[in-house]
């Protein structure tokens, strides 16, 4: 793994994590290779084998993981990876906190583990983009360049196996509360981390009285008149943009509110997050695209008509590695 020597005296985040990955053997989940039991069916075996195979997609799109914060699910989202082979991936934005990238500290072991996983599905041949958003936008000024086999650029056009063209970008741009209010943007920012605080606190009440996993920001997010408009104005903003690039849609992240719907003749696609709805955005090989929910209960792939209205959780008190 490799970066220019200038990014890496500024990022000194990005230095620790490769001299870590380098004097450590990435670890390999478990093969299913075992001989099956004596009287068992050699046709069982295989079937149980191929179940055990990652889904092979044409692309992936993922967004707001948030690595280096208490909030990230960063083994639903090692899961997920290991689950899906994508020629593509799309890393919108948002992936990794700046603190952490600036930082010399040591990677919490899962947070590590995920870079660890995106790096192999690079070197393995897999095409990884990735799009820095507001939160990792340290990045922005190294579009062009490669960091350890990962292409940075600033927005992307991605196009489907039906033709169908998709501008990709983070969407922090179309954020008329971060772009003309930033002390407002600020100020919701520490309360969106508060109210994730709490519902941690929430659920592991509910937890404990047969309650299945609520998230209050979610919540929140579909019962204030404001925020409603936020997200109406923000989908609106990105359409025009993808009119304007003459693409058919258009992929995003930013808002972590997953989602997949017409308006008008463009097609607007958010990734979601892997905070609270621990979601992404899968294309098929038919060229066929799908908003997935990786479900923290059962580990089982969910299509968007299954996903919550109201979100899954924030991370478990109990599951936020000690170091970030």
């Amino acid at each position: 793994m490799h970066a220019c020597s200038a990014t890496l005296r500024e990022l000194g985040g990005i230095d620790v994590l490769f001299d870590s990955l380098a004097a450590q053997t990435r670890s390999q989940p478990p093969a299913q290779t075992e001989h099956p039991r004596r009287g068992r069916p050699v046709a069982d075996a295989q079937a149980a084998a191929r179940a055990s195979r990652p889904t092979r997609i044409r692309t992936m799109f993922l967004s707001d993981l948030h690595l280096g914060t208490r909030g990230c699910q960063a083994e639903l989202l090692l899961e997920f990876l290991r689950q899906h082979d994508a020629d593509t991936i799309f890393l919108i934005g948002d992936i990794v906190e700046g603190r952490r990238l600036k930082s010399r500290r040591r990677w919490a072991e899962r947070h590590r583990a995920v870079m660890a996983e995106l790096f192999a599905k690079a070197h393995g041949g897999a095409r990884i983009v990735y799009v820095p958003g507001n939160h990792d936008q340290l990045l922005r000024r190294y579009a062009g360049q490669y960091l350890g086999g990962i292409e940075i650029a600033l927005n992307a056009i991605h196009e489907t196996r039906d033709g169908q063209r998709f501008l990709v970008t983070h969407g922090d741009q179309f954020d008329v509360v971060l772009r003309h209010m930033p002390w407002l943007a600020c100020a919701g920012h520490a309360a969106y981390h508060g109210l994730l605080a709490l519902n941690a606190g929430l659920n592991m009440v509910r937890r404990r009285i047969g309650l299945g996993h609520w998230s209050l920001s979610a919540w929140a997010k579909y019962r204030v008149k404001r925020v409603v408009n936020y997200i109406g104005h923000f989908e609106d903003s990105l359409v025009a943009q993808a009119q304007q690039s003459g693409a058919h849609g258009i992929v995003c992240g930013h808002i972590h509110h997953p989602s997949d719907h017409l308006l008008g003749e463009i097609r607007y696609l958010n990734t979601g997050d892997w905070v609270e709805s621990c979601s992404g955005i899968v294309e098929h090989a038919d060229g066929r695209l799908e908003l997935l929910c990786w479900h923290d209960q059962t580990g089982t792939r969910r299509s968007r008509w299954g996903w919550r209205r109201f979100g899954r959780a924030a991370a478990k008190a109990q599951d936020w590695p000690t170091e970030v």
